[in-house]
């Protein structure tokens, strides 16, 4: 009976010490993050999108020290010591190395939180639709080891959706293609739920390699990712561009000489090397429709489906998805902040959402 009678003065004696650590600016508010395999954005709730960095850590290689996180880092990406390793936490979408990605996701908060906080901060995130209970435990881990007072998981389809501002919670098909950095995700939503979806391990990360592997194949010149991530968003396409298609030069090293040199190459190259991983999504985009119940099939006629992501960046995309499918496909006007700008919204329900630990 005791107990019962002190809770309410417990439950009070809490709120006020909150509501002073508040005015006093100790309180951390809550966060959204898109835990992305190229890019994690950090959302603060009141604030909007405050952090946009390349998912990239450099590490001291003896000591395990973090140097450098974000664009720093990834300016560090194949020019490093060996002392120092530049290393992406983040593979298809998952955590690859536990101990780098918490490190990461520790120096991001520290960026964004109060210096002295009594309230650690209550942090959403996005993650792949397919991931697995492993694969949630270990996001879920290091967002906890790294200082968040509670974690909610979210699925970045779901996510995207609410970011573009789709009525997901109305009876209605609404499509969304989220082709991220390393997966795309592809979903149905109605009614505040997932009907269909598709989580393809296939998306930026793999076009990236296709352009390394076709320079290496074609003109046995080696380059590195982030000369094959600038060629793909410099002159890189899904549909041909008529008389506006583009060149560039490249420069790397020569595989029979060991020599540096440049070469200049163009979009059609560049489409027909990515046109295999473009296919795979189309493709997938196809088997989500086939599998779509007819009342939502028939809204999507009329609706379409909506395009986010890095990848959504690439020209003629949309361009090729319409010819493949024949419904309309739209871009989203800020597609790289999708994700995010989603977590942020759902922040405003947080609390509905706790009970479940993926949306």
């Amino acid at each position: 009976m005791a107990t019962k009678q002190q809770n309410p003065l417990l439950n009070n004696a809490r709120s006020l010490l909150y509501k002073l650590a508040k005015f006093a600016g100790l309180v951390s508010n809550d966060i959204g993050i898109d835990l992305g395999t190229a890019n994690t954005l950090v959302y603060v709730r009141g604030k909007g999108i405050v952090l946009a960095e390349p998912s990239v850590v450099a590490v001291d290689a003896v000591t395990g020290e973090v140097l450098a996180v974000g664009h720093k880092a990834k300016a560090m990406l194949g020019k490093t010591p060996r002392k120092i390793l530049a290393v992406r936490p983040m593979k298809d979408g998952v955590i690859a190395d536990f101990e780098i990605a918490e490190g990461m996701i520790r120096a991001l908060l520290k960026r964004v939180t109060p210096a002295r906080t009594l309230f650690r901060p209550k942090i959403l995130i996005a993650v792949p639709s397919g991931i697995t209970g492993v694969e949630k435990r270990a996001v879920e881990d290091s967002a906890l080891r790294a200082g968040a007072q509670e974690v909610i998981l979210i699925e970045e389809p779901m996510a995207a959706a609410i970011g573009v501002d789709l009525p997901v919670h109305e009876p209605f098909a609404n499509m969304i293609i989220d082709v991220g950095g390393g997966t795309t995700e592809i979903a149905i939503i109605s009614l505040g739920g997932i009907v269909e979806s598709r989580s393809l391990r296939i998306a930026g990360d793999e076009f990236d390699e296709c352009v390394v592997n076709y320079m290496r194949r074609t003109y046995n010149l080696m380059i590195g990712p982030r000369t094959a991530e600038e060629i793909k968003m410099s002159i890189g396409s899904a549909y041909p561009l008529g008389d506006n298609e583009l060149e560039m030069e490249v420069r790397g090293r020569d595989q029979v000489t060991g020599l540096p040199i440049t070469k200049r190459i163009n979009s059609v190259e560049i489409r027909e090397c990515l046109a295999e991983p473009i296919l795979q999504i189309i493709e997938s985009v196809k088997l989500t429709l086939e599998k779509c119940p007819a009342e939502l099939a028939a809204d999507l006629v009329e609706r379409g489906m909506v395009l986010a992501g890095g990848g959504a960046l690439i020209r003629g995309l949309d361009k090729a998805l319409i010819k493949e499918t024949g419904l309309p496909v739209t871009v989203a006007p800020a597609p790289l902040l999708a994700v995010c700008l989603g977590t942020g919204k759902a922040l405003e329900y947080l609390d509905t959402f706790k009970k479940r630990k993926v949306l």
